[in-house]
C-alpha cells in the first residue's frame, strides 16, 4: 500500500495544485472518483497490465468508457497515466486527492466502525465529539463490524481512536 501511495502521490499533488489554481476541485473530485471506480474493475486492471494490449488500444478503450465524464485536463491525465503504465494507481490518486482537498478545506475524513448501526442523532453526536478531539470538521464514513462487540473504532488519517469493547479486552489481556 505504501508503495502505491509513493507512486501515486506526485500525480495526486499535481492534480490538486492544478485543481486549486483553476478552482475546479469539485470537478476533479468527481472525475477522479469516477476513474477510481472504473479502475476497480478487475478485467480493466488485467487489460492495463497485459503486454499484448497496446497503449493506443487501452487509450481508446478508456476514452470510450469515460466518454463525457472527463474534461480535457482529465483526458490528459488519463493519457499520461496510460503512457507511464500507471493506470492502476487511479484509486490511490483519488484517495490522496481527497485527503489534500479535505486538508485544504479544513475537514478530515473519518472512517468509523461500530458494533451496530447508529441513528442519525448518534452519528451527529459522535461527529461532534470527534470534531472536538481532532480539532477539525469531520466527514464520517460509517460501517458496521459486529466483532467489535460494542463501542466504535475510528480511523482519521494516521490516528486511530479505539473505543471498542474488543479493543479494551485486548488491552486488558496484554496487561495481564
Amino acid at each position: 500500500m505504501s508503495e502505491l501511495a509513493t507512486l501515486a502521490r506526485p500525480y495526486a499533488e499535481a492534480v490538486f495544485t492544478s485543481a486549486q489554481a483553476s478552482k475546479s476541485t469539485e470537478k476533479w473530485s468527481e472525475m477522479l472518483a469516477f476513474l477510481a471506480v472504473v479502475m476497480s474493475d478487475k478485467s480493466l486492471v488485467g487489460l492495463s497490465n497485459n503486454p499484448k494490449v497496446s497503449q493506443e488500444q487501452l487509450t481508446t478503450l478508456m476514452l470510450d468508457i469515460c466518454d463525457k465524464q472527463l474534461n480535457p485536463q482529465g483526458i490528459n491525465l488519463l493519457k499520461l497515466l496510460i503512457e507511464n503504465h500507471r493506470l492502476t494507481l487511479l484509486p490511490e490518486i483519488s484517495r490522496l486527492f481527497e485527503e489534500s482537498k479535505a486538508e485544504a478545506e479544513g475537514y478530515i475524513g473519518v472512517t468509523v466502525k461500530t458494533a451496530y448501526a447508529l441513528t442519525k442523532a448518534e452519528e451527529k453526536k459522535l461527529a461532534g465529539v470527534l470534531e472536538i478531539k481532532l480539532n477539525k470538521k469531520v466527514n464520517l464514513e460509517m460501517t458496521v463490524d459486529k466483532s467489535l462487540i460494542g463501542g466504535f473504532l475510528a480511523h482519521a488519517g494516521d490516528s486511530v481512536i479505539d473505543g471498542s469493547i474488543k479493543g479494551h479486552i485486548q488491552q486488558l489481556a496484554n496487561r495481564l
